[in-house]
């Protein structure tokens, strides 16, 4: 047990020294990912991202960002997103990320060996207070370390 948890705070400062501990969500948006080291995601690692908002009153896309291998065995990735409000209050929500078509076709931009995947969750999101919003990405699949993940993270983008 002692070498499991051990591991695990290992891992954890490992992605939090690859993530920036705070950014805005400025005038034009915010995206951010964190790389998942090895492309092997242990279910006890949470990618944590934190985002300031100043604006409440714009709205903007909001969705996952994620990179994987060709070689990833599923067509498919669930994550749980936690998300942590500037008053206290939490959600989680369950999402799933199709990354192939039911005839078996990557989506995604490809770059060699890698697709690059964008998942709008919500395309008219107003943020509803001002301050910090502290997001935590789990992977939710039934492999404990889940292998061909290389990253993943949030945008935001300023809608017209």
């Amino acid at each position: 047990m002692k070498k499991r948890i051990t591991k695990w705070v290992a891992s954890s400062l490992t992605l939090l020294a690859m993530t920036t501990i705070l950014a805005s969500c400025g005038s034009k948006g915010f995206d951010q990912r964190v790389v998942i080291p090895e492309a092997k995601w242990d279910v006890e690692n949470r990618v944590p991202i934190d985002v300031t908002v100043n604006d409440t009153l714009g709205i903007y896309a909001f969705g996952l960002g994620l990179r994987h291998m060709e070689n990833y065995r599923y067509s498919n990735l669930f994550v749980f997103l936690h998300t942590t409000m500037p008053n206290g209050n939490i959600t989680h929500d369950t999402i799933q990320c199709i990354l192939a078509t039911p005839e078996g076709r990557w989506v995604g931009k490809s770059s060699g060996s890698m697709r690059d995947v964008r998942l709008t969750l919500n395309p008219n999101l107003r943020f509803p207070l001002e301050g910090t919003y502290h997001f935590e990405i789990e992977q939710a699949m039934r492999e404990p370390v889940l292998k061909g993940i290389s990253d993943i993270g949030l945008f935001i983008e300023k809608q017209p």
